[in-house]
């Protein structure tokens, strides 16, 4: 039962996500809690297979394929959440003075999601992690640009 709710509640975000109104958000803090509880959902799958990139973990083909279907359904997510009027939280103001630069970070972050998908598909141990390193490097240079620090 639990499960059948949770993918209830993905279905329900992603239809909110897909839902390019920023109207969706009664206030700003509302868009920044929903676009940081996306990023957070989305550094714990992405994180999980930290270890098995760096060879500390043992590689289980379904394990990965299994985060990285959840990182993309994750990854639909957060930007919708960064309309006007939503500045706040952990962006920079950044983000809203350069969206043509944060559009292009986020392409690079599909593009490499892309590639990650298609290397845990094949099961692919070093494409996987030759993807993995390309999708941590996009994640570090669009907070590097555009996320506050801690």
């Amino acid at each position: 039962m639990k499960k059948k709710l949770g993918l209830f509640a993905v279905a329900g975000l992603i239809a909110l996500a897909s839902t390019p109104s920023m109207a969706q958000f009664a206030k700003a803090e509302d868009a920044i809690k929903y676009r940081e509880a996306a990023m957070t959902l989305m550094g714990s799958h992405f994180g999980r297979m930290g270890p098995v990139a760096k060879k500390e973990a043992p590689y289980d083909k379904e394990q990965i394929k299994a985060n990285v279907a959840v990182l993309n359904t994750l990854a639909a997510l957060p930007w919708v959440a960064y309309g006007a009027g939503t500045e706040g939280g952990e962006a920079k103001a950044d983000i809203w003075r350069d969206p043509e630069g944060f559009k292009q970070a986020q392409d690079k972050f599909k593009t490499g999601l892309g590639k990650l998908t298609v290397a845990a598909d094949a099961g692919d141990f070093d494409a996987f992690r030759v993807a993995f390193g390309e999708v941590g490097k996009s994640c570090k240079s669009c907070h590097d640009s555009y996320r506050k620090k801690k």
